[in-house]
């Protein structure tokens, strides 16, 4: 009887994860399909972009690496890495342009294609 039993366990689990794989393959071409269409916002297409990823990312987290039947210490673990990862995130994109006084910047500046740079003249 128990060997019954652990067939039809094993049987809901390989159904699970099929379902989840059906679904990664059609956020896949959701994503795909994402690429010809153009809104209007570039901060919109990001957006929807985030939510397909996150949804497909929760799917691979969830189920294949079982977070999903996880105790609730793992969440709160997940919570405080999301949290610091998007604190460090803030500080650098807060602190990209700023140079402490008296910075000098090495780089060349970019020429312009369209006008002719003189060759060096040779006597």
């Amino acid at each position: 009887m128990s060997d019954t039993h652990s067939h039809e366990h094993i049987a809901r689990h390989v159904r699970v994860y099929i379902t989840v794989f059906v679904a990664l393959l059609i956020g896949t071409l959701v994503t795909v399909g994402m690429y010809s269409v153009h809104f209007e916002s570039v901060a919109l297409t990001v957006a929807i972009a985030v939510v397909i990823a996150s949804v497909k990312a929760f799917l691979v987290a969830g189920f294949f690496m079982h977070l999903v039947s996880e105790k609730k210490s793992i969440y709160t673990v997940l919570a405080v890495t999301g949290f610091f990862f998007a604190g460090l995130m803030a500080l650098t994109i807060w602190a990209m342009h700023d140079f402490p006084d008296n910075t000098v910047h090495t780089q060349q500046p970019v020429l312009d294609a369209a006008v002719p740079v003189p060759a060096p003249h040779v006597p």
